[in-house]
């Protein structure tokens, strides 16, 4: 046991040197030093003193190592290229799937390529050969037909990348890839099994076939958004993404059929490390299988052939193996997750399940409930430092998930080996395996629509370690009865007491909710109440995630109308996200025509104008009343035409009046102050993420309670103005920020009185 903790020591100190060494300044040179500080101040007895300087040893390798790398990222001459934002001839080898990226309105997606730079041609004609990660962002589509392994020339922009991680540059590409030679036959035979995954399940329901390919390779190019959120929701995500339950069903299918014919340790070990190798082929080697293969292949291995004890090690071998040779992986939340996850499995399923077994639970059912508790028990604290929610259905979500996942799977992998010869029987195998998806798709809506699924949870390091303290506090205070009494009290209590409040009070949206700020960054978006799962929806903000989540949020299912203010992309690239399983019963528009090419966009959506909404006019939608004030008049030449021909409404809901202000500026709000008794309202939404554009008269002529500001958190444009904000609280306006507060809502309480809500950021 002292073996297998001094390893796994080794192990913990070189994950946190590569942690340091990335982010803080001379961070190899401070974890130098506290390994330093910890052997010569900490004395222990016996082998403690071995595990001391074995995390002192697993410093030093994490430190050397990401100095290597870190010198590698920030060699010459690509970093004066790339600071000096050069164009030149580059060399490059793919090593990951080219994926899409985000699409915006009016933007076509950015083909996103990592790959290794190999070689740049320098302005005085001299070729530099390199070795350097970078990312291709990459307009055309001819990039995404890549295999990994794939050599390519293009003509690329140089640009540095951002801190934290190990890429020297990010190369923008504005045309195709120059092909050189062919990628490796291992990678053509798995292109050729996936794409024939994706053709077998061309043919089945939306949902279960575009979550069939992510199942069983990790593919989610056709997953469906609203079903991937789901997922999130509830805690499955990693059944989209290869890991080391993929591995284990494989794996663990292969051992059956090698000890039916009766092999001994030493073959089964063999035929288990082939099939990992042929499943990685499959799925690609990237680093995150590559990952799953070391840790989530090996610990398994370790425990079917008898030697629980040598899961430990094999996890930490794993774990100090990759950090040593890929020191980015330290800070990656999908490796941090997967080593908890195994290491949970390893090290706290066992005793549970065996704690169970004591209190006369069937061995099956014991593992059922411990595998998914162990493997939620270690991941909280990073899913919370994450996420900021702490998840009460992931649990149950995947004990029901668990019977379908391995025939899912298996059924898969059978199709995709079947597909290049036999594709009728693939597309029958994929039939097969699309039932069990199915149940998985279900459980994945169920469990996110469950009431208060999700708590709040302070995010960032610091709530991250508070779950880790209490995680840690309940699984050592479990060892004495007394404790877990206490514990089972404590827990009944909360569950009777917190539980029925949050039914009742609905947790979020609050109850009588009438105006909702959402929180979709530095950009806008705002719903108002219009009757039972509908809502008036003004603005989009810039991504369709962000709206989408908003939106469920509130349980909002229909638009009875929908308000663009004007046609930026912080006001429309999430329109797609609003219309993500919604109808839209009509669009009001302002007549102003720039930008052209994202107004273009929101009109071929096709949803039917509202006409003769003029500046004067009335429109009631399910009991709301909407005031169009403005423009009063098209206005050119100013910073920003677009922003003063914004739509200015006001909206009159629950007996309160709200004025929704776009992004206006200073000439449009010096318009309206002609019709200043129009103005007052109750509550202000702040143009322009309260940037410094505003009349000072025109806020004065509001004079509103409350003031809701919608900007993105460390956005670059200094919203919003800590001027304009003085102003309004000196005015006695109540100031709410999106990026400190989350969603925002203005409510009638139960006095008739105007509240606020925030959500929490």
């Amino acid at each position: 046991m002292n073996a297998d903790l001094r390893l796994a020591g080794a192990a913990v100190g070189c994950w946190l040197a590569a942690i340091g060494s990335l982010f803080l300044p001379a961070g190899g040179g401070w974890a130098l030093a506290g390994a330093a500080l910890l052997v010569a101040v900490v004395r222990p007895g016996g082998g403690a003193r071995w595990v001391v300087a074995a995390i002192a040893a697993g410093v030093a390798c994490g430190s050397a190592a990401t100095a290597a790398r870190i010198g590698e990222r920030d060699a010459e001459p690509l970093h004066g290229l790339a600071a000096r934002h050069a164009t030149v001839a580059v060399g490059l080898r793919i090593t990951d799937d080219p994926r899409l990226g985000r699409a915006h309105i009016g933007r076509d997606a950015t083909v996103v390529v990592p790959a290794r730079l190999e070689w740049v041609d320098l302005d005085d004609g001299r070729r530099v050969t390199l070795s350097a990660r970078v990312l291709v962002l990459a307009d055309d589509r001819g990039w995404l037909g890549l295999l990994p392994g794939q050599a390519a020339e293009a003509s690329a922009r140089l640009s540095p990348a951002g801190g934290g991680d190990l890429q020297a540059a990010l190369l923008s590409v504005g045309s195709g890839p120059r092909l050189v030679g062919v990628a490796p036959w291992a990678q053509r035979a798995a292109g050729a099994l996936r794409s024939g995954l994706q053709r077998a399940c061309a043919g089945l329901p939306a949902e279960p076939g575009g979550l069939l390919p992510g199942l069983v390779v990790g593919d989610t190019s056709r997953l469906d958004p609203e079903l991937a959120a789901d997922f999130r929701t509830t805690g499955l995500t990693h059944l989209t993404a290869v890991s080391g339950a993929n591995l284990a069903i494989v794996v663990g299918l292969v051992l059956v059929l090698v000890r039916w014919c009766r092999a001994g340790p030493r073959v089964a070990a063999v035929v288990c490390v082939l099939a990992i190798a042929g499943f990685v082929v499959l799925v690609r080697p990237s680093p995150s299988v590559l990952r799953a293969a070391a840790m989530g292949g090996l610990a398994l291995v370790a425990l079917a052939l008898g030697r629980p004890r040598a899961a430990l090690p094999s996890l930490a071998a794993g774990v100090l193996g990759l950090v040593v040779i890929d020191p980015s992986l330290a800070v990656d939340a999908g490796f941090a997750l997967s080593a908890l996850a195994t290491g949970g499995l390893v090290l706290i399923a066992p005793r549970w399940s065996a704690a169970l077994q004591e209190k006369g639970w069937s061995a099956a059912a014991a593992e059922a409930v411990a595998v998914p508790a162990a493997a939620q028990a270690a991941c909280a604290p990073v899913i919370a430092a994450i996420s900021a929610t702490v998840s009460l259905t992931t649990v149950p979500a995947n004990l029901l998930a668990a019977p379908a996942v391995a025939p899912a799977t298996v059924a898969g992998i059978v199709s995709a080996i079947l597909s290049p010869l036999l594709p009728t029987l693939a597309a029958f195998a994929a039939w097969i395996a699309s039932w069990p998806a199915r149940w998985l798709v279900l459980v994945a809506h169920v469990g996110a629509d469950v009431p208060a699924g999700l708590l709040p949870w302070p995010g960032g390091v610091a709530g991250g370690l508070l779950l880790s303290a209490l995680v840690a506090a309940v699984l050592i205070g479990f060892r004495w009865p007394v404790v877990r009494r206490w514990v089972l009290v404590v827990a009944v209590a909360a569950v009777l007491g917190a539980v029925p409040v949050r039914f009742l009070a609905a947790g979020w949206p609050p109850p009588g909710w009438l105006v909702v700020a959402c929180d979709v960054g530095q950009g806008d978006a705002l719903a108002v109440a219009a009757g039972p799962g509908a809502a008036v929806v003004v603005d989009a903000g810039p991504e369709p995630e962000a709206v989408d989540g908003c939106l469920r949020r509130l349980g909002v299912r229909q638009v009875p109308l929908l308000v663009i203010s004007h046609f930026h992309v912080d006001h429309v690239g999430g329109l797609d996200g609003v219309l993500r399983g919604r109808s839209v019963g009509g669009l009001l528009a302002p007549a102003f025509t720039e930008p052209a090419a994202t107004r273009s966009a929101v009109l071929a959506r096709g949803m039917p104008p509202v006409t003769g909404a003029a500046a004067g006019s009335t429109l009631l939608v399910g009991g709301v009343r909407i005031e169009v004030l403005g423009p009063i008049r098209a206005v050119t030449g100013t910073n920003s035409d677009p922003n003063n021909n914004s739509l200015v409404l006001a909206v009159t809901t629950g007996g309160f009046r709200v004025l929704l202000t776009g992004d206006a500026e200073n000439e449009e709000q010096l318009s309206l102050l002609a019709e200043a008794g129009l103005l007052r309202a109750d509550v202000l939404k702040v143009a322009h993420h309260g940037s410094s554009y505003q009349e000072a008269a025109f806020l004065d002529a509001v004079n509103p309670r409350v003031a809701l500001v919608s900007v993105g958190v460390g956005n670059t444009y200094g919203h919003p103005s800590a001027v304009v904000l003085a102003r309004l609280a000196r005015g006695g306006a109540r100031v709410l920020r999106t990026d400190r507060s989350g969603d925002l809502a203005v409510l009638r309480d139960g006095d008739g009185r105007l509240a606020v809500a925030a959500r929490g950021a």
